[in-house]
C-alpha cells in the first residue's frame, strides 16, 4: 500500500514531515480521516488534535488551532495558525489553564476559543481520542 506525504506546519515552523499511513484531523465541518488514494480535499482546520500514524509505526499527535487542511495526490498539508506537538505540551500547565478558563465562566467567544485550545492541548498531550475522556468533560 502507498503512503501519504504529510507536512504539519504552524505559522512559525515545520513541526513534522514524513510518510504516513493515515491522518486524522478535525475540520470545521467535522472529523476527517485520510488514507492513501483519498479524493482531493480542501477544508478549514478546526481547533483540536491531529493524529498522524507514520509509516514507521510512530504516532504523532499535535494540538492545532485554525488553518487549512488539504489533500491532493496522496499529499496532505496541515497548515495551522498555531500548533504544538504532544511532546512539547506541559500537561499540568494545560490542566491549570483549562481549570482557570472554566472557573471564569463568562462564556464569551474569546473564553470558548481559549477552552477549545486548552482541551486540544490536553487531548494531544495525553493521547485522548475522545473529548468525553478529558477531566471535567
Amino acid at each position: 500500500m502507498a503512503d501519504l506525504d504529510v507536512s504539519l506546519v504552524a505559522m512559525d515552523r515545520l513541526l513534522w514531515q514524513g510518510k504516513a499511513r493515515i491522518v486524522v484531523a478535525t475540520t470545521v465541518a467535522g472529523d476527517i480521516g485520510i488514507l492513501p488514494g483519498h479524493e482531493p480535499v480542501l477544508a478549514l482546520l478546526g481547533t483540536d488534535t491531529v493524529r498522524i500514524e507514520a509509516a514507521d509505526g510512530q504516532t504523532v499527535r499535535a494540538a492545532v488551532h485554525r488553518g487549512f487542511f488539504s489533500v491532493a495526490e496522496d499529499r496532505v498539508a496541515i497548515l495551522a495558525e498555531t500548533a504544538e506537538l504532544d511532546t512539547e505540551i506541559d500537561v499540568e500547565r494545560a490542566r491549570r489553564a483549562l481549570d482557570r478558563i472554566r472557573a471564569d465562566g463568562s462564556g464569551d467567544r474569546i473564553e470558548k476559543d481559549a477552552e477549545l485550545r486548552a482541551r486540544a492541548r490536553l487531548k494531544a498531550a495525553i493521547g485522548v481520542e475522545h473529548q468525553s475522556m478529558l477531566p471535567g468533560a
